[in-house]
C-alpha cells in the first residue's frame, strides 16, 4: 500500500486532487483508515491515476472521465477519447480562425484592398445546392465540392465557385450552392444543371487561407457603401487558387463578388 503522499508523487496528482476525486468516486483510495480517515492506494491503481491525469491535461469532464475509466471495453473507451480529441480540434480551429482574423484587424495601417467592377454574364454550371445553417456551411461544402470534381472531372471550364444568400449570414440559415462552369452540365446525383444569371459584381481577392475572410468580406462591404449601391442577390465566391493548387497557404486566392449597381 502507499500513503496519499507517495501516491501522489508517483501520479504527479496533488494530494489535494487527491482528495476531490475520491470525493467526486472518480478514484478512489484502496483503503481508507477507519481510526485516522488516512488514504491508502495500491500500486495497481497507479495507471487508472495516469490515465486520469493525461484526460484531465485534454480538459475532458470529470463526468467523461469517470465513464472512460470504467468502461471495460477498450474499443469504447477509445472511442469516447476519440470524440473529445475531435471537439479539441475543431475547437482549436475556431481559436486559429479567430487569431487570424484578430491579427489583420489590429495591424496599425491594414493595406487597402483593389476592388474591380466586372459584369458576369449568366452561364452553366454544374451545382450542387442546398439550404443550410451556418454552423454546417463547411462540412457541406467539402462533400459537394467531392461531388462535383467527381461528375465534372476534365471537363471542367473554370475554377470553383459558390453563390451564398444574404440569409445564410444575416439569419446563420440559407441557401448555399456550389459549382464548376462546364459546356455540358451532367445530372448525377447531388449534381445538376444551373443557369447563372448575368450579375454586375464588385470583386475583391481575399489572399491566403479562408480563415480571416471576414475580413476582406468588410474591407469589400465598405467600398461598395462608399462607391456603389449594393443589389439585392446572393454573394459569389470563386475559389482561383485553393489547398489543392498550393501547399502554401499564403499562395491562395479567393474572389469575392459582390452584388452591386454601380453609382454614376
Amino acid at each position: 500500500m502507499l500513503t496519499i503522499g507517495e501516491f501522489s508523487r508517483l501520479t504527479q496528482l496533488s494530494v489535494r486532487t487527491l482528495r476531490r476525486y475520491h470525493e467526486a468516486t472518480l478514484l478512489e483510495p484502496a483503503v481508507v483508515d477507519e481510526a485516522t480517515g488516512y488514504r491508502y492506494y495500491a500500486v495497481d491503481q497507479i495507471p487508472t491515476a495516469q490515465v486520469i491525469y493525461r484526460l484531465r491535461e485534454l480538459d475532458v469532464p470529470l463526468g467523461e472521465v469517470r465513464r472512460i475509466v470504467r468502461t471495460p471495453d477498450p474499443d469504447v473507451r477509445a472511442g469516447l477519447v476519440a470524440d473529445h480529441l475531435q471537439r479539441l480540434e475543431e475547437q482549436l480551429d475556431r481559436t486559429r480562425a479567430a487569431v487570424v482574423s484578430l491579427r489583420r484587424l489590429l495591424r496599425p495601417d491594414p493595406a487597402p484592398i483593389e476592388v474591380e467592377l466586372r459584369a458576369e454574364p449568366a452561364r452553366a454550371v454544374a451545382a450542387v445546392e442546398a439550404v443550410l445553417g451556418h454552423r454546417d456551411v463547411e462540412a457541406w461544402f467539402a462533400g459537394a465540392m467531392a461531388e462535383l470534381e467527381a461528375a465534372v472531372g476534365d471537363a471542367a471550364t473554370g475554377p470553383l465557385g459558390g453563390s451564398f444568400d444574404n440569409a445564410l449570414f444575416e439569419q446563420e440559415r440559407g441557401h448555399a450552392l456550389l459549382y464548376l462552369p462546364t459546356a455540358a452540365p451532367p445530372r448525377t446525383g447531388r449534381v445538376h444543371p444551373v443557369t447563372l444569371p448575368a450579375a454586375e459584381l464588385a470583386v475583391a481577392t481575399h489572399v491566403g487561407e479562408h480563415d480571416g475572410v471576414e475580413v476582406t468580406y468588410g474591407q469589400l462591404g465598405t467600398w461598395v457603401v462608399e462607391n456603389a449601391m449594393s443589389v439585392a442577390g446572393p454573394v459569389r465566391e470563386v475559389y482561383r487558387v485553393g489547398p489543392r493548387d498550393a501547399s502554401d497557404p499564403a499562395d491562395w486566392r479567393t474572389e469575392i463578388g459582390w452584388p452591386v449597381f454601380r453609382v454614376a
